[in-house]
């Protein structure tokens, strides 16, 4: 799947000035993370269950 095909969404926490962003597709397989400052960069990814630790040590920090 070629990153044009993902459906790339900003976070709800960006905010409204369009700076310090990322964007996140969800596959079957990871969840994508790019700079939406710059999207012709290469993003990574990362396993479903890495990112679901993520979130879940943000949230509690």
């Amino acid at each position: 799947m070629s990153t044009t095909e993902l459906a790339w969404f900003k976070s709800s926490y960006s905010g409204s000035q369009g700076d310090s962003c990322i964007e996140v597709a969800v596959t079957e397989q990871a969840v994508r993370i790019r700079d939406s400052k710059d999207v012709s960069r290469p993003h990574f990814a990362v396993g479903r269950d890495g990112w679901t630790e993520f979130v879940t040590f943000v949230a509690e920090a």
